[in-house]
């Protein structure tokens, strides 16, 4: 478990929930899979309002909602925010995002029926949005925290001035940012968000962490780069899989990434617990950012 404030700890490794519909689990299946999961330690579940075309949480609820035992013993992560255009919306013209007031609650309220549970553990907004009205979440947190219906906050793909411009607003503290982040992703490192969170000792979530699968069968000049040195350190570390070692490089950033695996089989998530145990020297880990980077440091 890794700390984000003296009442939230989050398991080491997340499990994600975007592609639970595609997963074709029965209920009973599923909450097997959940019980694997727990049993290796991944006890935090995230998800979104959005997900599967609105279907995940229902899925994950219907499978697992009605145990309290199981509830207790988990911590659950959702989002809330786009809106997007689906069958299910048909009057919509576009996606877009909203942050009012009224919507953050009415998708809390939705969620809590999806997942069939009393409170979100962690509630974030899904995407930073050009039309964001602070008063307006900072009002929905009061109300959402009062009621006991959400414990905590934070945010996700938001940049270090969007950060710092809501958390203006709202009387809770923002406890993360879900973020992209592999060997493949080097966007917010460079940005400087990695050094603003560390600064904040804020600790991020990273979604793709595996590069979208895309190392495991490279294609352009970047990818060939990093598959080759990821297998030579895995060859020098005894590693049988290039994505422990994918996991590791996150997982042993100073900024205390967490990782979200995306899969709905055990191996995978398995082996994503396995590189807890991987260790790699500083300079394996600058031989990946270099690789991913292209060029030797300054």
């Amino acid at each position: 478990m890794i700390a984000l404030s003296d009442s939230l700890s989050l398991s080491r490794i997340v499990h994600g929930m975007w592609r639970l519909n595609d997963w074709n689990m029965s209920s009973e299946e599923l909450r097997h899979f959940v019980h694997q999961a727990m049993d290796l330690g991944i006890t935090t579940f995230d998800h979104a309002d959005i997900y599967g075309n609105h279907t995940c949480e229902a899925l994950f609820g219907n499978a697992v909602g009605d145990d309290k035992a199981l509830r207790d013993s988990m911590q659950l992560v959702t989002k809330c925010g786009i809106k997007l255009t689906t069958d299910k919306f048909p009057e919509r013209k576009v996606k877009y995002y909203d942050y009012s007031e009224s919507y953050i609650i009415s998708q809390v309220e939705q969620s809590l029926e999806n997942l069939k549970t009393d409170r979100i553990d962690l509630l974030l907004l899904h995407r930073p949005s050009p039309f964001m009205d602070g008063h307006e979440v900072a009002s929905a947190f009061d109300k959402l925290h009062a009621s006991g219906k959400v414990l905590h906050f934070g945010v996700s793909n938001f940049l270090p001035l969007q950060f710092d411009s809501l958390q203006s607003y709202v009387n809770q503290q923002l406890l993360t940012n879900q973020i992209e982040l592999s060997v493949a992703a080097l966007e917010h490192f460079e940005n400087n968000n990695l050094d603003y969170l560390q600064a904040k000792r804020i600790k991020p979530m990273a979604w793709s962490p595996l590069a979208g699968g895309s190392l495991f069968h490279p294609k352009t000049e970047k990818e060939q780069r990093l598959q080759h040195i990821l297998q030579e350190i895995a060859a020098e570390n005894g590693i049988d899989s290039i994505d422990k070692v994918m996991y590791q490089w996150l997982l042993m950033h100073p900024a205390g990434i967490l990782p979200i695996v995306g899969s709905g089989n055990i191996d995978r998530l398995q082996i994503a617990v396995d590189s807890l145990d991987v260790k790699l020297t500083n300079e394996q880990w600058f031989q990946i950012y270099i690789a991913s980077q292209g060029h030797d440091l300054p």
